[in-house]
């Protein structure tokens, strides 16, 4: 399974959350960037914010239960800095910016 298919009215909202949120960045990574994603893998996904915007750990959780009713399945929310370095390296090679493919 590859990425996770949305609808035009669930790329749309996408959009609105990432607005919203002041999302700067959203990629994804994981089995769905690996093309190994299967019908019970969860959605994981690295962000990063405009300046300034960065939101708290409530803001932060807020957003990834929006961006799991998107795409309607569990999301596994990341922040570049919530990685250790060893990790962040490889799912910074490894992901799909979705702000190309989501995001118009």
């Amino acid at each position: 399974m590859n990425l996770p298919e949305l609808t035009p009215a669930q790329k749309r909202l996408v959009e609105e959350l990432c607005r919203r949120h002041f999302v700067r960045r959203l990629a994804l990574f994981g089995s769905f960037a690996r093309g190994e994603g299967r019908e019970g893998s969860d959605v994981d996904l690295l962000v990063s914010f405009l300046e300034d915007r960065e939101p708290g750990l409530l803001g932060l959780m807020a957003l990834q239960e929006d961006l799991g009713e998107a795409f309607g399945r569990t999301v596994d929310l990341h922040t570049p800095e919530d990685l250790s370095r060893f990790f962040r390296d490889r799912v910074v090679r490894e992901a799909v910016d979705l702000l190309g493919l989501v995001l118009r």
